[in-house]
Order: C-alpha cells, then sequence, then structure tokens
C-alpha cells in the first residue's frame, strides 16, 4: 500500500508517528464511565485485537504458502504465529485486577451509551480461530450487525482452515491422508481420523521437517489453549456464575472442550510417535 504523506503531515509530526499513525492511534480509547480502570481495560483489548489481526495474517501467510509447496516460508510464518501470543497471552495479567464491582459498571455504561451487544467478541477472534479449524456456526449470529465482517466470516467459515492446507501438503508428500479429508464440508466441526493419527506419527518419525512443521502447530495450539484458559480465569474472577451467552453461564461457556482444541491428531498421534511400526516386533529392526 502506498501511503499518501502531505506536507502538513511532515511539518506537524515526526517519521516515527507518521509511520506508526500515533496521533491517531491515542484518539482510539473512549471511556464511558467514571471508573478509573476502564482505560487499561480498553487498551488491552484493543491489544488483542491488534495481535488477532496480525495472526489472521500470518495464518493466511502459511496456508498461501503451503498450496505453494513452500514449507520454509509456512513455517517462518507460523513461528511468527506462536511468537505473537506470549505478549497476547501476557494481556490477561494486565487485567488481573478486575472484580465484578469494577467490570459490571463498565459493561452497564457501555451498554448505554452503544447498545447491548450479543458478545463481547471481535470478528478478528473469531475469524483466528476458524482459520484454526474450530468452526461453530452458530457465533456468526454475533457478527449480523457487520454484514461485511459476517460475510468475512462466512467465507472464512466454509473455507480450508490451516490445518486443511497442512493436511493437504502433508498429502502432496505422499503420507496416506484419506482423500475424505479434502471432500468434507469445511463448515462442520473437525473430526479426528485414525489415518490422519497414522500420517503424523510416520511424519514425526521419518520426516525431520514434517516432525518440525507438527511441532509449530502444536505450540500454537498449547499457547491458544493457555490464552482460553486465563479467559476463563478472569472470568472466574469479573463474572462468577452469572450467564453470558446463550442462556449459560460465563465458566461453562468459557471452558475448553476437545473441539475447541486446533489440530488434535497432533496430540493424540503422540500416542504412537515411537512405537516400531506396525507388524515390526518391539526391539527389532523391520525386515
Amino acid at each position: 500500500m502506498n501511503v499518501q504523506i502531505t506536507e502538513k503531515d511532515r511539518f506537524e509530526q515526526t517519521p516515527y508517528s507518521m509511520w506508526l499513525q500515533t496521533d491517531v492511534l491515542h484518539t482510539l480509547q473512549r471511556t464511558v464511565s467514571d471508573h478509573p480502570g476502564e482505560y487499561s481495560f480498553i487498551i488491552n483489548c484493543q491489544v488483542m485485537e491488534l495481535y488477532w489481526a496480525l495472526i489472521v495474517r500470518e495464518l493466511q501467510t502459511a496456508q498461501s504458502s503451503l498450496r505453494q509447496n513452500d514449507l520454509a516460508k509456512a513455517q517462518q510464518a507460523l513461528q511468527r504465529v506462536i511468537d505473537a501470543h506470549e505478549p497476547l497471552n501476557a494481556t490477561w495479567r494486565s487485567l488481573s485486577w478486575l472484580t465484578p464491582a469494577d467490570l459490571l459498571p463498565m459493561l452497564g455504561a457501555a451498554g448505554a451509551t452503544f447498545g447491548r451487544d450479543t458478545a463481547l467478541q471481535g470478528w478478528t477472534y473469531r475469524h483466528m480461530v476458524y482459520l484454526f479449524g474450530i468452526k461453530q456456526v452458530e457465533h456468526l449470529e454475533h457478527f449480523k450487525p457487520q454484514p461485511r465482517r459476517w460475510q468475512q466470516l462466512n467465507e472464512a467459515l466454509n473455507a480450508p482452515s490451516v490445518y486443511d492446507d497442512v493436511l493437504a501438503f502433508l498429502h502432496r508428500e505422499a503420507l496416506p491422508i484419506p482423500p475424505a479429508q479434502f471432500q468434507r464440508d469445511f463448515a462442520q466441526p473437525y473430526k479426528p481420523s485414525p489415518e490422519v493419527e497414522r500420517a503424523w506419527q510416520i511424519a514425526y518419525d521419518q520426516r525431520p521437517d514434517l516432525k518440525n512443521l507438527g511441532e509449530k502447530l502444536a505450540d500454537i495450539a498449547e499457547e491458544f489453549t493457555a490464552w482460553k484458559y486465563r479467559h476463563l480465569m478472569l472470568t472466574r474472577r469479573t463474572l462468577g456464575s452469572r450467564n453470558a451467552y446463550f442462556g449459560v453461564s460465563g465458566i461453562e461457556w468459557l471452558t475448553p472442550t476437545l473441539e475447541e482444541i486446533p489440530f488434535p491428531e497432533l496430540f493424540s498421534a503422540r500416542t504412537f510417535i515411537g512405537d516400531p511400526p506396525a507388524g515390526c516386533p518391539v526391539g527389532k529392526a523391520k525386515d
């Protein structure tokens, strides 16, 4: 993108401010209550939004690279996703002071000012988890007031996830990924497969480059799950068992399920990684 810089910009801003748009950035925090912590709440939520958008871009770069069979570039993008999660997850520490007496007045003021929202959740987060392969169509309901973002998310819901592209890459590398993996409805939740477990076992035992790819995905899954756990803990501290969405408590809503862990076979396949090949007795080399 070519940025148009005017003489007025050059006169009134430093190169750093022009590049990072700091004058605009520091006008984007609009408090609606008298609580002294609201500014901190807004800043931390905005930081998360920026990291989610960054992760979406990196995941899309990884997908594009995998489709071009450029494993090195894909792994570089996935490493940046891993690195981005460390500061992202650390934002929860900045909100550890929140109690119900702090949060509820802020939420009440936000509702009175902007109208009641269906969820305290941005489209960037939902796009990220769809790319992770966590396909939950019910969450699209939250974004009906944003038709353009609803369309964007609907496309992501129905498109292959990063994991789908990884499995397609493994298939092109002659690993035994069943063709049914590429013929399914991508909008439906992913169902783990014993055949995919077997393919990962082979990758880990015989292909160091693919083992490295698997470990990067496992790191991302672990970091994302850590983020969700910190979210759950903060919700317990600030909402208790109050209802969240669809009439269930915030704790129940946020408690991770097996379906919400990305790249599932990377963990279940570890049951078999390092075992002798099928039909080969333990302690003896295969003929």
